[in-house]
């Protein structure tokens, strides 16, 4: 049980051997994967999730026990397409035009109002 973070259960899975038909978590293991989630579990809670634990470890142990070899690595499930249009150079606005129809302007540029009151600035 000093192994660190979710490595915890998989060790756990992997360690066992594929006659057994149910894996079973000690309450200790349980408390063990509460601490490293930083849950605090009362014992009734410990004792109801060692066995929904075990439950998923032994689903998830049938699911490594299926043989994937022919079945080809799949980055994605749906195609990639591109959603954004062709970059296409245009005109730019002018100065005056970009500046027209601003709220306030001087001199072609666009005048806001000061942010910082730094007076060093």
């Amino acid at each position: 049980m000093g192994q660190d973070h979710g490595a915890f259960l998989w060790t756990k899975l992997s360690s066992l051997s594929h006659e057994e038909d149910d894996v079973k978590l000690t309450r200790e293991e349980v408390q063990h994967v509460a601490e490293l989630a930083k849950l605090q579990l009362s014992d009734a809670e410990l004792d109801e999730f060692a066995g929904q634990l075990g439950q998923i470890l032994t689903y998830a142990q049938q699911v490594q026990s299926v043989d994937t070899s022919a079945v080809p690595p799949t980055p994605r499930v749906l195609p990639l397409t591109n959603v954004l249009a062709d970059d296409e150079s245009h005109e730019c606005l002018s100065n005056s035009q970009a500046v027209n129809n601003a709220p306030d302007a001087d001199d072609g540029y666009f005048r806001v109002i000061a942010v910082f009151d730094d007076p060093g600035a």
